[in-house]
């Protein structure tokens, strides 16, 4: 009978899942959010639909495994690399000020040197699963704001194991320097083993795997990897998220990356649910009301510190304040993993229960808010964009002087230099045509500079930088980011500043050629219609149709 319990909560989530996300998507309230409350309303705390949160728990850390273990899988190790900044620097700046800046707070009103720094973890930490999946819904994977979020958000999954080791020290438990290091030791292992694993294991296995041409293995393998990794860094004392993570970027850098990503993408989206899911049961309505002021308090005190930690770390990394405000929006929540950090305080006295109560609480909120924030995030930044004064201490640089010094008149534009960019700056250079490119990706730019292409860095979105790359007399505005909401904003900014400029848009899907054409562009080129269009002429050729009835049909 133990089985089958199991299996009616499961039935339960399902059920009061689709029921609950199918009404509130047609209120437009964003699916992570309705996942959370769906949650408040089957836990113990509410209909008490479901009374053991540990059984969905275990259920809920697989869907935490796979989901991060898809971000591994378009990452790569390779890709990651190039992330140095944000990961160092990024997440340097965000968990140090973070954890500072809680400290004063938490000291003014009362709370013991210990428990400041304890509580400056807690807030520190964002949400990996809320955030990544936010950027994987809207497409800004790869937008620069992505790209900062994805950044910090490794360097603090790579914090947690430190801040567990710390525990016992700030409660002054007896822990040995040796049992620290050993621990120490052990996870530092565990990463260096998934990384030669990446080089010279992984891929021969799969080799092995893939040469029975058995799907249902490869599947399972595919699992097991994700899984197993996951345990393993469990066991050694890393996060088990972590461990997910790494084992994607394992999978990632061999040739199929591409078949487990879809073999996996089902799994993921069920057992990712039921983590958002089991977030909820944790809150009740009747704890919100109980202590609706503290909570109130330190909510308002988190969000606000966490949104001006970021913007400072931003500025100082030199980043334009529309990215800076996308990316300090975006982690202003406390995240899953600080639940685990709150878990493991438990047999300690660094925080009081109702406080901790409090702190679950006030992070819980906070993730159920991120999906509203996350759709108000670009208005945000849009808004903030036009305070000129900001613009102009955070996004002069000596870049933008050299584009005004050299007075271009009848060139194109190319906002962005990826593999369209590179092809149309190549293009116009054949054909003797100026040209400026502008790119937020400081590699793209470095590598455009290392080509002698006029490349400068800078946000395309920012009307003193379009008029710094003499916009008003440019031939033409060509956009090739993979920032949707930067896409709108950019020609809403070029169209301002130059009426009659041309501004063609590179979109990935049809549903964004409306609100671009509303934006003002003139020409939007839409990668899912063009790959339709390449595909049909193909297969239409292949079957000797006439070229005639191809152009018809196409």
């Amino acid at each position: 009978m133990g089985e089958l319990v199991y299996l009616r909560d499961f039935v339960v989530i399902l059920a009061v899942a689709v029921i609950v996300v199918t009404f509130l998507h047609r209120l437009k309230i964003p699916a992570i959010a309705a996942f959370i409350f769906a949650g408040m309303l089957i836990g113990p705390r509410g209909f008490a639909l479901i009374n053991d949160i540990y059984k969905v728990e275990v259920i809920a850390e697989i869907g935490v495994a796979l989901l991060l273990f898809g971000i591994g899988l378009e990452l790569s190790l390779e890709r990651l690399k190039r992330l140095w900044k944000p990961i160092i620097i990024g997440g340097t700046l965000q968990v140090g000020l973070s954890i500072l800046l809680t400290y004063f707070i938490a000291r003014i009103f009362g709370l013991s040197w210990q428990s400041s720094i304890f509580i400056g973890f807690i807030v520190a930490i964002s949400s990996t699963a809320i955030v990544l999946k936010g950027l994987e819904t809207r497409g800004e994977t790869d937008a620069p704001h992505g790209r900062i979020k994805l950044g910090i958000l490794v360097f603090q999954d790579l914090c947690v194991v430190p801040m567990m080791l710390a525990i016992p020290l700030l409660s002054g438990a007896e822990s040995s320097a040796s049992a620290i290091l050993t621990a120490l030791g052990r996870a530092a292992l565990i990463v260096v083993g998934v990384v030669i694993a990446s080089r010279l294991v992984i891929p021969r296995f799969l080799n092995i795997i893939a040469a029975t041409r058995q799907r249902h293995l490869f599947v399972t393998t595919v699992l097991l990897i994700c899984i197993g990794t996951a345990w393993l860094t469990s066991a050694a004392g890393v996060s088990l998220a972590l461990g997910a993570f790494l084992a994607g970027l394992v999978v990632a850098g061999s040739k199929y990356r591409h078949q487990a990503m879809s073999d996996v993408i089902s799994f993921k989206e069920v057992f990712t649910s039921i983590f958002f899911v089991s977030v909820g049961m944790l809150l009740s309505a009747g704890d919100i009301f109980q202590n609706v002021g503290p909570i109130m308090l330190i909510l308002a005190a988190v969000l606000a510190g966490k949104f001006i930690v970021v913007l400072i770390a931003g500025t100082i990394m030199r980043l334009p304040l529309r990215v800076a405000v996308l990316a300090a929006v975006g982690l202003a929540q406390i995240g899953e993993f600080s639940f685990l950090l709150i878990r493991t305080s438990r047999e300690t006295d660094l925080i009081s229960d109702p406080l901790a109560a409090n702190l679950i609480a006030v992070a819980i909120i906070s993730m159920f808010l991120t999906p509203f924030a996350l759709s108000l995030a670009p208005k945000v930044a849009a808004g903030v964009g036009r305070m000129k004064a900001l613009n102009r201490l955070l996004n002069v640089s000596a870049a933008e002087d050299a584009v005004q010094k050299s007075k271009l008149r009848d060139h194109v534009i190319i906002g962005g230099y990826g593999f369209a960019g590179q092809e149309l700056a190549t293009a116009l250079k054949g054909c003797g045509v100026p040209y400026v490119i502008v790119d937020l990706n400081s590699e793209n730019i470095r590598r455009a500079l290392d080509r002698g292409e006029p490349a400068y860095f800078g946000d395309i979105t920012s009307h003193e930088v379009l008029e710094r790359l003499g916009i008003e007399h440019a031939r033409g505005f060509v956009i090739v980011i993979n920032d949707p909401a930067a896409v709108e904003q950019a020609i809403r900014a070029a169209r301002d500043a130059a009426p009659d400029i041309n501004i063609t848009a590179r979109t990935r899907y049809l549903l964004d050629i409306e609100p671009l054409k509303k934006a003002g562009a003139d020409e939007i080129i839409v990668a899912e219609q063009q790959a339709a269009i390449e595909i049909v002429s193909y297969i239409l050729g292949m079957c000797r149709v006439h070229n005639t009835e191809i152009s018809k049909e196409t």
